[in-house]
């Protein structure tokens, strides 16, 4: 059999016998199965021949916009002249000079980089890495880890039990031990008293992590895993004050802080770190995701100074590689996206139209299935409700037929791609690419607004 679809095979009927979609639901496939074929600039093309408007850049990768020559042309010419070597006691120049460009932006002295080829692996890397540091250090107790409620790290069995989603962690229990969760920097859905005080709200989330601190003890936690904006939940960004508490906390017990910015770095915020963004240094940053612009796969762990010290010289070695962590076409096609990156200023232009991007979304609350409207950047999540006033969100036969029933393929039909998801209340997340603009926005709005109007009469 050969390596392509048989001439006169329907590719529906090849993907439904053979193809398995990552969280997906197969039996969906059996009404369809949503094939995309092409992608320009800010919109893509399924197979047949309809454009939808990328609201979510992939997966919030595709900063850059799709059909990237200049991409595509650097991958090919680092292939041609080294397609593969691995860091196994070797390197190549392609990775080191990204190692060093990656140091450059990174804030303080997090000047170490680890390759990987994903954001879970990168996070997987990052635990790892936090037990032995403390281990070489005398402190081999410190194993520990403290997440946020619903937050999504990762699906590696380490990284999967930072997550804070009991349904995606249900079915491989059990997990790595050691993991525990304090609540997010959710707002919307914070204690009554503190809603209409923000600072005050980000001072009781970020003692919430103190708390787990103390309650499991200190000399137990090794690390503390937060992203700058987080993801699942439909983007909580950090309330004021928060990410310099929690580092004054980090601090106070000697505990690393990581900073998950898998989707948040490469400008998603504004700054090729958002930690930058939020004015924190965290211990450790892990990335992936934008640093190619998906144009080829890769991640990273940054480390600081401090943690890499103990591997720095006599026979300490940390135990631990990927082989295509990374690989030469991979970090060649990241030099030429951030080069990009420079080039057309993506990072100073997220920053000039980010208020826009707000505003825009913003006049969808006059819907009334629409509760809350939050993000930073060019990352944001639209909560949907059933009592504004109330703030009641929907039960799960609700959310079912709301999202999954409706939702989702009425935003595609109407030309939208972007995620409607209930990993904890029902929200539609939007993650454009770093070139879209006032016209995209506007595009985004009306499809959105279009859509959600007609999802209130099917509830």
């Amino acid at each position: 059999m050969t390596g392509t679809t048989p001439a006169g095979t329907d590719r529906g009927d090849a993907a439904r016998a053979h193809l398995w979609g990552h969280f997906t639901r197969q039996s969906a496939w059996a009404h369809g199965v949503p094939t995309i074929v092409r992608g320009e600039g800010h919109h893509i093309w399924d197979d047949a021949g309809r454009r939808y408007i990328d609201g979510l850049s992939g997966l919030f990768v595709v900063q850059a916009g799709h059909g990237r020559t200049e991409l595509a042309a650097r991958a090919r010419e680092q292939a041609e002249q080294l397609a593969f070597f691995p860091l196994w006691s070797y390197a190549h120049p392609q990775a080191i000079d990204l190692a060093e460009r990656l140091a450059t932006y990174a804030p303080g002295d997090l000047n170490h980089v680890f390759f990987t080829t994903g954001g879970g692996e990168a996070v997987e890397t990052a635990w790892k890495l936090a037990k032995q540091y403390w281990r070489l250090v005398g402190r081999p107790g410190k194993y520990k880890v403290i997440s946020r409620s619903i937050a999504y790290h990762g699906t590696p069995h380490g990284a999967l039990s930072i997550t804070g989603l009991p349904a995606l962690k249900e079915p491989f229990e059990p997990l790595v031990p050691g993991a525990h969760k304090v609540p997010n920097t959710n707002l919307y859905r914070a204690p009554e008293h503190l809603r209409d005080d923000p600072k005050a709200f980000g001072t009781w989330a970020a003692d919430r992590v103190a708390e787990a601190i103390e309650f499991e003890g200190p000399e137990t936690v090794a690390a503390v895993f937060v992203e700058p904006v987080q993801n699942a939940g439909g983007c909580f960004p950090p309330p004021p004050g928060y990410f310099e508490r929690l580092r004054e906390i980090c601090d106070r017990y000697d505990v690393l802080l990581v900073s998950d910015e898998v989707i948040c770095a490469f400008g998603r915020i504004g700054s090729m770190f958002a930690c930058d963004d939020f004015g924190y240094v965290p211990d450790m940053i892990t990335c992936a995701k934008g640093m190619t612009s998906g144009y080829s796969p890769i991640g990273a762990l940054l480390a600081s100074d401090r943690v890499y010290e103990p591997f720095a010289s006599g026979d300490a070695m940390f135990p631990h590689g990927y082989t295509f962590g990374g690989h030469p076409v991979s970090a060649a096609v990241a030099m030429a996206n951030l080069d990009l990156f420079e080039r057309e200023r993506l990072n100073d232009h997220v920053r000039e139209t980010a208020p826009a991007f707000r505003r825009t979304l913003e006049r969808l609350l006059d819907l009334p299935i629409v509760g809350d409207v939050r993000g930073e950047g060019f990352f944001y999540g639209i909560e949907l409700v059933k009592d504004k006033a109330a703030r009641t969100t929907f039960d799960a036969d609700e959310s079912e037929r709301l999202l999954r029933g409706f939702l989702s393929g009425a935003l595609f039909e109407a030309g939208l791609y972007c995620r409607a998801d209930d990993r904890g209340d029902p929200v539609v997340q939007l993650a454009p690419p770093l070139t879209c603009g006032q016209a995209e926005f506007d595009e985004i709005e009306q499809i959105l607004r279009g859509v959600l109007s007609e999802a209130w009469t099917h509830l």
